[in-house]
């Protein structure tokens, strides 16, 4: 029975409730969660609602709302809920009793916020927004929404090239979220206590003339005859010409999450994690993550001894997660790693490390993860097959380098690695792909003879390569699908073929359709919201699940909406962009010198390696004069506080 007295205010749980036992996994919906936080609505200023465009399975472990969600919530007056992405059995039920989409901690409706923030870390989750938009009851184009609609802010990775999804946001925010979203926060304060003069508009424009907010409808597009675009400027005055984006120079002053929800369902990571360091300046060509979010700016061993701490205490979990994009190369993480193992011996916590390199790799530093834990298989990621295809992409791990690293390992007694590549990188061939299984026979080869045994397993797992906005490839024609194919069948039947080692190598791989789609809406422009509505519309949701996904669908759209302009799906794919060509994302500053960018696609082209500018004189990037900012590593001399050994629980 409902106790409808005890409900926070604007809560639809009672309508919610008779649903529950009428679709799968109900318990996502219930809220509760430990570590939640439910504030009075109108004891707060401005409100929040947070959402990471998937399912709670999927969104609720997300690091960057995670943080935001606790940041803001410690302020006493603002309030900051959680939302995700409705199943579609939930959904039709939803529609068919008339609950729109709410809020997991209070249930109260998304459209009751004043502020509704998407974080994307991939573009596949943009028909998610539209539909999370249509289900919450909110005008689907910005330039439609009243005054008394949230505004509705995109962040994270995909947010550095938002145009696809410019008609449907009314605001971007480019890079490090804690002191945007505050910023963000104080300025919708103060404009509603002045009495929100010049109504949606005036909020929006307070906001872009900060330079660090980008409003897209203040922009307009203009575009040359053969499709490209002209130029993009701003419609009006005060609003930059570029915006720039957020860098936060001092994680240990921001020591988040401190008490991470614990999910009520099951998630796809169940651990605590510590983000120990966050930027790289590996210089991967393909990766935009480790271009968009220099300079490195490491936590010390300090802060993340309290963080584990606090951590695991707050919410009860036993693994241990040190993130970030290549965590082996924190300056201190041997100390990290044996502290923590020090401390946390004899209980039932484990340490993780997600992201490892080849030439950052040790087995000390693999015995001491392992200390708590049984012997998983270890993971790499080589990226190409062949040694050319690594020089091309800047991936400066010799197979030499990996051959050895895996016999140190299989000689300690690892039995399994798991090797990722990608298939379609600019300038590769069917041998280069090829090489992949020479290299995996050499590995099973290797560790049968350094472990004196044949149970060895390799398991090889490739994703098909997209070129990303902000890094040297975003001028590469990106693989087609049917080439993708071609390379993976290719290196399928030579695996099989192989007698002597076929058998203990395992091949993962998606086929080359999803990527292609991903193509077009990580490189689009404003022509690309007329497809996401129209696959939407038809029923496109969920698109990074294989089950959901429709390629057919996408094309067909893609085809028939791009007509009108003169273009198509392959235009903004595979087709090859020059020095020249304004890109669409050309006008938001991650920090990169787009020179810088050019010549380093150049030496791609070249095979032509460069070196980790934190260990070298600095190449030039732009990112730290630019950006006011600077490289900061380690290592402290610190030690991880507090020293005392945890002692486990014999009760």
């Amino acid at each position: 029975m409902t106790t409808t007295h005890a409900l926070p205010a604007h809560s639809v749980f009672p309508l919610l409730e008779p649903l529950l036992a009428q679709v799968s996994k109900p318990i996502q919906y219930v809220g509760g969660e430990h570590n939640s936080v439910v504030k009075d609505w109108d004891s707060t200023e401005v409100r929040w609602c947070l959402s990471y465009p998937d399912a709670y399975e999927v969104g609720q472990p997300n690091q960057g709302v995670a943080i935001l969600y606790e940041i803001l919530n410690e302020r006493d007056w603002i309030l900051a809920e959680r939302t995700y992405s409705i199943w579609p059995d939930m959904e039709a039920k939803m529609r068919e009793a008339a609950v729109p989409q709410f809020t997991l901690d209070a249930h109260r409706p998304v459209g009751l916020f004043d502020v509704l923030g998407v974080s994307f870390s991939t573009e596949l989750g943009y028909t998610n927004l539209l539909n999370l938009l249509d289900l919450s009851g909110l005008t689907l184009h910005a330039s439609a929404r009243s005054e008394d609609e949230p505004i509705v802010v995109a962040g994270g990775h995909a947010a550095f090239n938002p145009e696809p999804i410019a008609d449907f946001i009314d605001v971007a925010v480019l890079g490090d979220g804690e002191e945007a979203s505050l910023l963000i926060s104080e300025i919708i304060r103060e404009w509603k206590a002045e009495g929100r003069p010049d109504g949606r508009d005036g909020l929006l424009m307070r906001l872009a003339m900060t330079g660090a907010f980008y409003v897209p409808r203040f922009y307009d597009v203009d575009y040359l005859d053969d499709g490209r675009i002209q130029r993009v400027a701003p419609n009006r005055p005060g609003v930059p010409h570029q915006v720039r984006k957020h860098t936060l120079m001092d994680l240990d002053q921001w020591p988040y999450p401190k008490k991470p929800i614990v999910p009520m369902a099951e998630t796809v990571h169940e651990r605590y994690s510590v983000e120990i360091f966050r930027g790289c300046t590996r210089g991967c060509r393909f990766c935009q993550a480790g271009m968009i979010t220099r300079p490195v700016r490491e936590r010390n061993i300090e802060t993340i001894g309290a963080m584990v701490q606090g951590g695991l205490k707050s919410t009860g979990l036993e693994e241990i997660g040190l993130l970030s994009l290549s965590s082996a190369d924190h300056s201190e993480i041997a100390e990290v790693t044996k502290q923590l193992a020090d401390r946390y011996e004899g209980t039932n916590v484990s340490l993780s490390l997600p992201s490892t390199r080849v030439d950052a790799f040790n087995i000390d530093l693999a015995n001491e993860l392992s200390r708590n834990g049984r012997r998983s298989g270890l993971t790499f990621a080589p990226e190409g097959g062949s040694e050319r295809m690594r020089k091309v992409i800047n991936k400066m791990v010799t197979e030499d380098d990996l051959i050895n690293t895996v016999a140190a390992a299989f000689s300690s007694g690892w039995r399994q690695v798991k090797l990722y590549f990608m298939c379609g990188l600019p300038t590769e061939t069917d041998d280069d792909v090829l090489a992949i299984a020479q290299l995996a026979s050499r590995v099973i080869e290797t560790g049968r003879q350094a472990s004196g045994t044949r149970d060895i397993r390799c398991t090889v797992s490739i994703g098909g390569f997209v070129p990303k906005p902000h890094t040297p490839f975003q001028w590469a024609a990106q693989a087609s699908a049917d080439t993708i194919d071609h390379r993976l069948m290719l290196l399928k039947d030579t695996i099989k073929q192989d007698r002597h080692y076929g058998k203990a190598i395992g091949l993962r791989y998606h086929d080359g359709k999803p990527g292609i789609i991903e193509g077009l809406l990580s490189r689009g422009d404003r022509r690309v919201g007329r497809i996401i509505e129209r696959v939407w519309r038809e029923g496109g949701k969920f698109d990074g699940w294989s089950e959901h996904f429709s390629y057919e669908r996408w094309t067909t759209a893609a085809n028939e909406e791009l007509a009108h302009f003169g273009i198509d799906l392959d235009w903004f794919t595979t087709r090859e962009r020059g020095y020249e060509e304004v890109l669409p994302w050309d006008h938001l500053d991650a920090g990169l010198d787009r020179d810088w960018l050019w010549e380093d696609w150049q030496d791609a082209l070249d095979e032509r390696e460069v070196e980790d500018c934190r260990w070298t004189p600095c190449f030039d990037c732009g990112v730290c004069p630019q950006m006011d900012t600077a490289i900061q590593i380690g290592p402290t001399g610190r030690v991880l506080l507090p020293l005392t050994v945890v002692k486990p629980d014999l009760a």
